[in-house]
């Protein structure tokens, strides 16, 4: 298993909602979400539509 840094605010952050959304641990939140967003990126159909995706969630300009 790889390990990934978090600042500690995001940290935090992550481990109130991990908490308040009824998961066991903060890293299962991480692992939960991180599988959603691959999940939803894999299911694209071209490497234009992944890249639309990823625009319009923020993640590239």
């Amino acid at each position: 298993m790889a390990k990934i840094k978090l600042d500690s605010n995001l940290y935090e952050r992550v481990k109130k909602v991990a908490e308040l959304a009824g998961y066991p641990s903060p890293e299962e939140f991480i692992v939960h979400i991180i599988e959603k967003e691959l999940s939803m990126l894999e299911s694209a159909e071209s490497d234009e539509e992944v890249t639309e995706r990823l625009k319009g969630l923020g993640y590239i300009e």
